[in-house]
């Protein structure tokens, strides 16, 4: 067991901090619902109903959206883009460690690299093709959770409900995902650069302290 926290500490740190920041999500945005439910003259929901709720849906997912936007774009761009200086980008006046092709006789290679043809062509590129999916999905899931919730608004209004077609060009929408994709493509602007000046000695995102401004890579 000791050794396979060591080995996974990484992500299972991230992954408890995230069930802990969904438990929080979860009660205070059944609180602030509730609240706004009763301001509206309707009656508070349970936890369960509110788990299904538009509500919840939405804000969920459409920050996993702007999550999974980011990290797909990230990777994908850093294979054509570089940032002089910074521990975030490859440096492509020289030959890459990753940039060469996989080799079926490498020891411990994984299962598509020794299998090849197409199944390989698919590996080569399956961590930008999941995170686009994710994307899509989270994407999608998102505009039910919003359309669902704006409808929850009107009804409690007496207003006419939005259907679907109608309501992936309203501005509500698609202002709840500007507002968070900005702030993701500002974090990565903001850790691209920083890490070009600034260091965190023991950490895999920074260059070494002693590493001049101008040395691109880890």
């Amino acid at each position: 067991m000791k050794k396979f926290i060591r080995n996974n500490g990484l992500s299972i740190c991230f992954l408890l901090l995230f069930f802990g920041a969904l438990i929080g999500q979860i009660i205070f945005g059944f609180e602030e619902h509730n609240k706004e439910l009763i301001e509206e003259g309707s009656t508070a929901i349970t936890l369960s109903s509110y788990l299904i709720s538009g509500h919840f849906i939405q804000s969920t997912f459409e920050n996993w959206e702007s999550e999974f936007l980011q990290m797909a774009l990230f990777v994908v761009l850093t294979i054509f883009l570089m940032q002089r200086g910074s521990s975030e980008s490859k440096d492509l006046d020289k030959e890459e460690e990753f940039d060469r092709e996989p080799s079926p006789t490498r020891k411990d290679a994984p299962w598509p690299v020794k299998k090849g043809g197409w199944i390989l062509k698919i590996y080569k590129h399956s961590l930008t093709i999941t995170l686009f999916l994710l994307f899509i999905l989270s994407f999608c899931v998102h505009f039910y959770g919003s359309l669902k919730d704006e409808n929850e608004q009107l009804a409690l209004k007496g207003m006419p409900l939005e259907s679907a077609s109608d309501y992936i060009g309203d501005s509500r929408f698609w202002f709840e995902s500007f507002q968070n994709w900005q702030s993701e493509f500002l974090s990565v602007f903001a850790i691209v650069v920083l890490s070009v000046y600034l260091r965190q000695i023991g950490s895999s995102q920074s260059k070494p302290v002693d590493a001049p401004n101008m040395e691109t890579g880890e």
